[in-house]
């Protein structure tokens, strides 16, 4: 697995560990695995968990680049309200429009942050005898 490649795949959609298409079933249904390389996104109870926290900070980042902006361009006189409409607007729209960027973000992290050499994308290990605990 090419793993500098994996935050690029799911940017545009794809699997992070092959880069096969149709992940998805509808813009909120994520297959259970991969139809390409039958790699299995949900590893355990609990695994999206990081998803949300990908789409809490994207959510952050657009609002911080929407405030400095507006800060900035208007200072001294901040339209504060409208500002408000907007970001609430954001805090809306956001989370639906990043919801599939923001699950095959999580799964390309934890490719980069726990894969282990051999392993193939059902989970299990290439050579006979290694779990991948505590090896490079």
């Amino acid at each position: 697995m090419d793993r500098s490649a994996a935050l690029a795949r799911a940017f545009r959609r794809r699997c992070p560990w092959c880069g096969g298409r149709d992940v998805f079933t509808s813009w909120f249904e994520l297959r259970p695995a991969c139809p390409s390389c039958a790699y299995r996104f949900a590893r355990e109870e609990g695994y999206w968990v990081g998803a949300m926290v990908v789409i809490m900070g994207l959510i952050e980042v657009v609002f911080g680049l929407l405030m400095v902006a507006v800060i900035g361009l208007t200072y001294p006189d901040v339209p504060w309200t409208p500002l408000l409409a907007v970001g609430l607007v954001l805090m809306v729209v956001v989370p639906i429009l990043g919801y599939p960027l923001a699950k095959l973000l999580w799964i390309a992290i934890d490719l980069l942050v726990h894969h282990r050499a051999g392993e193939r994308p059902d989970g299990a290990f290439s050579e006979p005898g290694k779990s991948g605990i505590g090896e490079p």
